[in-house]
């Protein structure tokens, strides 16, 4: 049998990880052993980046709901209990943009949630 040398798949390997570092400052997008670190750690902060992105805006949009059902004399947590009650299925996304598009209809939404918990 043949003997098979490794250099070709580890250029393969070391530009495809450099090809990911570019746009990197200094050594970071030149050198592999730097540039592998990096995009290591690039891949995992993006990987929770993404995670974190969908808590920060349900976090947005709560605040949103509870600033315009305040302004129609409920908290936020009367306002989503009168809602379940009221059987409205409406999720926080929805009603974030109606907050503040639509303060008519997020009025009428807070007026069924009051009737529901008195």
């Amino acid at each position: 049998m043949a003997r098979v040398k490794g250099g070709l798949g580890a250029k393969k390997r070391h530009n495809r990880t450099l090809k990911l570092a570019k746009g990197y400052r200094g050594a970071r997008s030149k050198q592999y052993r730097v540039a592998k670190q990096s995009v290591m750690r690039a891949l995992a902060t993006s990987y929770a980046g993404r995670k974190q992105r969908k808590r920060q805006f349900r976090q947005l949009w709560i605040a949103r709901i509870n600033a315009a059902a305040r302004m129609n004399g409920l908290s936020y947590s009367k306002f989503m209990y009168g809602l379940k009650l009221a059987n409205i299925d409406l999720n926080r996304k929805v009603l974030a943009e109606m907050a503040i598009s639509d303060a008519a209809g997020f009025a009428s939404l807070a007026e069924i949630a009051k009737e529901k918990i008195a």
